[in-house]
C-alpha cells in the first residue's frame, strides 16, 4: 500500500540584509536599497520541503510576503506527487485565479508571489528527483518542457508548434554541451565594481579585483549625474584598457532625448551595452533610443512583468540583449516561455542577478538556455554581484570568471537557517538598532 504525502504549510518569512549601511546596490534610481527576500518553503508530511523567495530591496517587503501567504489555500493539502507531476498545470491555476487575477493580471506583487510558489515547488520536484533544476528541466523531453508553457496570448509571435521545433533542434548535441557546460560552466560579467555610492579608490581596486578574477566585462551604474558618470567611465577605461567590455546601466533613469544625449557623451568609452534607459514597461521608448545610441546595444528585461512585455519588446525591436530575471515574472514556467521566445528572435539572453539569491536562482536558467534551447551562443553571460552567497546552502561558485554548474539538488534558494533567523525583520539580531528599523 504507497502511503500518500501532502503540502502540509506553506510558510512566509520576511528577510532583510542592511546593505544600505555600506550602499551595496546602490544606483541612480535606488540609492539607499536593503535588499530581502520574502522567503516561502512548502512543506510536506514526510519532512520535505522547497524554496522560493522574491526579492525586494526593503519596504515593501511585508506587503510581498501578504502577497504569497494568500496562495496557501492553493497548495496546502495537496497530493505531493500529483502536484509535482503537473507543475505546468499548477502555475496556470494559480495565474488562472479568477479573483487574484483582478490584482495583476500577470504583473505585480501578486504575479511575483505566485513565482515564488512555482519556484518553490519546482524546487521541491528537483530535491526528490536528486537533480539540480537546470539539469532537470533540460533532461525533459521537448514535449514535456512545452508542456510546461502557457502560450496562450504569445501565439502570434511563438506557437506551440515553433516551440517544439525550437528545443528538438537543440536536441542534436544537448548531451555534449551538458558536458561542456558541467566542464567549463558559463562566463560571467561583474558589477560588483560598479555601484554609484563607491569612492574613485574603491571603483579602481575593483575593477583590478575584477580583471585578476578573470571576468571578460564590468558594468558600471550610470544616470545620476553626468559628469560624475564621464569621470568614473574615464577611470574604468583607463583602469581596464582598450576593447575590454564596459557595460553601463541607468535602471530606468531617462526619457527618450535624455537618453540619447547622455549616452552620446559616454560614446568616446565604447559601452558594451546601455542597460534600462527607460521605463521598464516602455517598449516604444527602448524601440527609439536603440536607433538613437546605435551602434551601442541596448539591454533590459530584468523589470519585465511577463512573457506578453517580453514579447512586445521582441517584436518591436527594441532591444538587443534580453536579461531575463528569477523572481520578477509568475516562475520557472513564465520564464521558459520567455526563453523560447528569445530563441525564435535569436536574441542572446544574458540573466540580471545581484540581490538576494538572484546569482544562485538565474544561473539555472542560462544553463538549461545553453543545453536545451538557444545551445551554444557566444553573447550569452550571467550578470554576478559579489555579496550575500555565504547566506544560501548552495552558493554560486565562479572559477576564472565563470559560473560553474550547479550540481546539487534544487534550484538554490535554500538558506541557510541562521541566516533567516537573524536577518528577520524587524525581530532578527541585524535589525535591533533603531535607526535602522527606522530607515526599513
Amino acid at each position: 500500500m504507497s502511503t500518500t504525502f501532502t503540502i502540509t504549510e506553506l510558510r512566509v518569512r520576511d528577510v532583510r540584509f542592511p546593505t544600505s549601511r555600506d550602499l551595496s546596490g546602490s544606483d541612480a534610481m535606488n540609492p539607499d536599497p536593503d535588499y530581502s527576500a520574502a522567503y516561502v518553503e512548502l512543506h510536506t508530511s514526510d519532512g520535505d520541503h522547497g524554496d522560493g523567495l522574491v526579492f525586494t530591496i526593503g519596504r515593501g517587503n511585508d506587503v510581498q510576503c501578504a502577497a504569497i501567504e494568500a496562495l496557501a489555500g492553493h497548495v496546502v493539502g495537496r497530493d505531493v506527487e500529483e502536484l509535482l507531476a503537473d507543475l505546468g498545470g499548477f502555475s496556470r491555476e494559480l495565474m488562472g485565479d479568477s479573483q487574484l487575477r483582478w490584482l495583476g493580471p500577470g504583473k505585480g506583487v501578486m504575479h511575483m508571489a505566485i513565482g515564488a510558489v512555482v519556484n518553490a515547488a519546482f524546487d521541491l520536484r528537483a530535491r526528490r528527483e536528486g537533480k539540480p533544476l537546470w539539469l532537470l528541466l533540460a533532461e525533459l523531453s521537448p514535449k514535456e518542457l512545452v508542456d510546461l508553457v502557457d502560450l496562450r496570448y504569445l501565439g502570434d509571435a511563438l506557437t506551440r508548434e515553433e516551440a517544439l521545433e525550437i528545443l528538438e533542434r537543440a536536441q542534436d548535441g544537448k548531451a555534449e554541451r551538458i558536458a561542456h557546460l558541467l566542464e567549463h560552466g558559463v562566463p560571467a560579467y561583474t558589477t560588483t565594481p560598479g555601484w554609484l555610492g563607491y569612492s574613485d579608490e574603491k571603483l579602481r581596486r575593483l575593477l583590478h579585483e575584477a580583471r585578476a578574477e578573470g571576468f571578460g566585462m564590468v558594468k558600471l551604474k550610470v544616470g545620476a549625474d553626468l559628469e560624475d558618470d564621464v569621470r568614473r567611465m574615464r577611470i574604468a577605461r583607463q583602469e581596464m584598457g582598450s576593447g575590454y567590455p564596459i557595460a553601463t546601466d541607468a535602471n530606468q533613469r531617462w526619457g527618450v532625448e535624455e537618453a540619447i544625449t547622455w549616452m552620446r557623451h559616454l560614446a568616446e568609452f565604447e559601452p558594451a551595452w546601455i542597460e534600462e534607459p527607460t521605463s521598464p514597461d516602455d517598449l516604444l521608448a527602448h524601440a527609439a533610443i536603440r536607433r538613437g545610441v546605435a551602434p551601442v546595444p541596448v539591454a533590459t528585461g530584468e523589470m519585465m512583468q511577463n512573457a506578453i512585455l517580453a514579447k512586445q519588446f521582441l517584436q518591436a525591436g527594441a532591444l538587443d540583449v534580453l536579461q531575463l530575471d528569477a523572481t520578477r515574472v509568475g516562475g520557472v514556467c513564465e520564464n521558459l516561455a520567455i526563453l523560447l521566445l528569445a530563441a525564435k528572435f535569436d536574441v542572446p539572453v544574458c540573466p540580471h542577478a545581484g540581490g538576494v539569491g538572484l546569482c544562485e536562482l538565474v544561473q539555472h536558467y542560462a544553463f538549461l538556455d545553453a543545453a536545451a534551447i538557444a545551445g551554444e551562443k557566444p553573447e550569452r553571460i550571467i550578470e554576478f554581484v559579489d555579496h550575500l552567497h555565504e547566506h544560501f546552502e548552495d552558493p554560486v561558485e565562479i572559477v576564472d570568471g565563470a559560473y560553474q554548474a550547479p550540481r546539487r539538488p534544487g534550484s538554490g534558494a535554500r538558506m541557510h537557517d541562521a541566516s533567516i533567523t537573524a536577518h528577520l525583520f524587524p525581530d532578527g539580531a541585524v535589525w535591533q538598532d533603531p535607526a535602522d528599523r527606522t530607515a526599513a
